[in-house]
């Protein structure tokens, strides 16, 4: 194999690699950096359905969509689920956009994450990310959420244009 080639797959990691076998490095550069895994849903207990709000995690930075604790979230926040290969295959609410949900079902990366455009701020500019939308958690009555109650981009897969706009 030609070093050329051997740079394009390992910048293409994704295309080639399961969930499973990603370096620590490549998992987290693998994050879109779209922030909604760090909102709260509500589920219908008796349908199931997922409702999406604009209420996030205390510890969601609203406008650059990063963890403000991110190496001591679960101590901070107890209910925060980490995402491993086997969570992202079982949890229905992760986003029909989630790199990691695309790369567990052998699908390819949107033109706007970073890892394809080269500019970790597309992800925003295609208004896939919660950038400046969400309303903290923090002194939010559980009751209250339902008045957050918000349809986000990409939430119905068949209103997708085909080039990840959603």
């Amino acid at each position: 194999m030609s070093d050329d080639l051997k740079a394009v797959e390992a910048a293409s990691y994704w295309k080639t690699k399961r969930l499973e076998d990603l370096s620590a490095s490549e998992w987290e550069r693998l994050c879109d950096g779209c922030g909604r895994c760090c909102l709260n849903k509500l589920e219908d207990w008796e349908t199931g359905e997922i409702a999406w709000t604009n209420v996030a995690c205390q510890l969601l930075d609203g406008h650059a969509c990063r963890c403000r604790q991110y190496e001591t979230r679960q101590a901070v926040v107890p209910d925060c689920v980490a995402l491993t290969p086997t969570a992202v295959r079982s949890l229905g609410w992760l986003p029909p956009s989630c790199a990691y949900r695309l790369v567990a079902e052998g699908r390819d990366l949107y033109w706007w994450h970073h890892l394809v455009s080269g500019d970790p701020e597309t992800v925003h500019q295609a208004g896939i990310s919660v950038r400046d939308r969400t309303v903290s958690e923090a002194g939010m009555e559980l009751e209250d959420y339902e008045d957050h109650v918000v349809d986000w981009p990409g939430e119905d897969p068949d209103g997708e244009d085909g080039d990840g706009r959603f």
